[in-house]
């Protein structure tokens, strides 16, 4: 630690300046000291991640890292839990955001004293690597029942999520912030769509262009959640309506019905349409449903990973394991 640091270390932010936001990508850069301009970046954008979380209504409230101490992490850890469990996030980047929270931290205390010490333990849940059980949702009968529930219920919104994950392989946040308008025009004109709204990446400007065919069901889906979107809406969310509270008090109140109908949660339909478009790819049954193309013909079995891991918005192939299982 360089000595203009030691002096630095009193007042907010530990000398960083006023804002939180700002203190952690100041601190990385003084630590990596100009090199590594790439870890800086990801550390930095999951450090706002972080800031976002402690201003928002389930955070604390803190814009001073002074006051950040190991309950905070636990209560951040806990925060990314349920966003895993409500099929927002991956583990792997839960995992990340907790370990570049600790770097960020270290870099502006100076010392180790505030961190997590194990990441994986603290969210209770391993990165899952393959999938050894098939995804609800294959069968087209019970989507098509837990569509019926829906209706019935008046959740015209949350069944269109539901066709729109189980057609295309949208994630929920993405099925939910769909611009609906593009979507349509694209489905028409370019008979495909780009899926680019609402999507993951834990850097900022990953989108990587995802474009998935057009068919039949992609078409019906567009048009059931052009049906459920609000007036004057471009995507599922009514104009005065933010995410979160969509989320609790009309999501998730509906994640009942797709219990009572067998279906897990949202992210099983995706993992539904990977093994779907596994068969279309490669002639066979995904590994998770017994299928041996990875036996028999690796080289088929590579390329429709690699085909199925753009389209659902993944740039690791070795990731689609965990939708459709491995190659062992």
């Amino acid at each position: 630690m360089t000595m203009a640091l030691v002096g630095r270390r009193e007042g907010r932010n530990f000398g960083y300046g006023r804002q939180l936001s700002y203190a952690g990508p100041q601190a990385l850069k003084d630590l990596f000291a100009g090199g590594h301009f790439a870890t800086v970046k990801a550390h930095s954008d999951r450090w706002q991640a972080f800031v976002r979380w402690c201003r928002s209504e389930d955070g604390p409230g803190y814009n001073d890292a002074r006051q950040i101490d190991r309950q905070t992490l636990q209560d951040y850890a806990m925060y990314l839990r349920q966003q895993i469990q409500q099929g927002e996030l991956g583990i792997a980047t839960a995992q990340n955001r907790l370990s570049s929270v600790n770097r960020t931290l270290a870099a502006l205390r100076g010392d180790q004293d505030v961190r997590i010490a194990s990441p994986s333990q603290a969210l209770g849940l391993q990165r899952s690597s393959v999938r050894t059980r098939a995804p609800d949702g294959q069968d087209h009968q019970q989507v098509r029942r837990v569509l019926e529930a829906l209706g019935k219920q008046q959740h015209a919104r949350v069944a269109a999520i539901v066709l729109l994950a189980r057609a295309t392989g949208m994630r929920l946040r993405e099925a939910i912030l769909a611009d609906l308008p593009r979507l349509h025009r694209e489905a028409e004109h370019l008979g495909r769509i780009n899926i680019q709204d609402g999507t993951k990446g834990g850097r900022s400007g990953a989108s990587a262009p995802r474009w998935v065919v057009a068919n039949e069901a992609v078409k019906a889906a567009l048009q059931l959640a052009d049906h459920a979107s609000p007036p004057r809406s471009r995507n599922l969310l009514a104009r005065d309506e933010s995410y979160a509270v969509f989320l609790q008090q009309t999501v998730l109140p509906a994640r009942e019905t797709l219990h009572a109908h067998g279906l897990k949660c949202f992210h099983e339909l995706r993992a539904a349409y990977a093994c779907e478009r596994y068969e279309q790819l490669t002639g066979h049954a995904a590994p998770v449903n017994g299928g041996h193309c990875h036996r028999i013909d690796r080289e088929l079995d590579r390329q429709a990973r690699q085909q199925i891991s753009f389209e659902l918005g993944h740039n690791r192939i070795d990731v689609v394991s965990a939708y459709i299982g491995g190659r062992a």
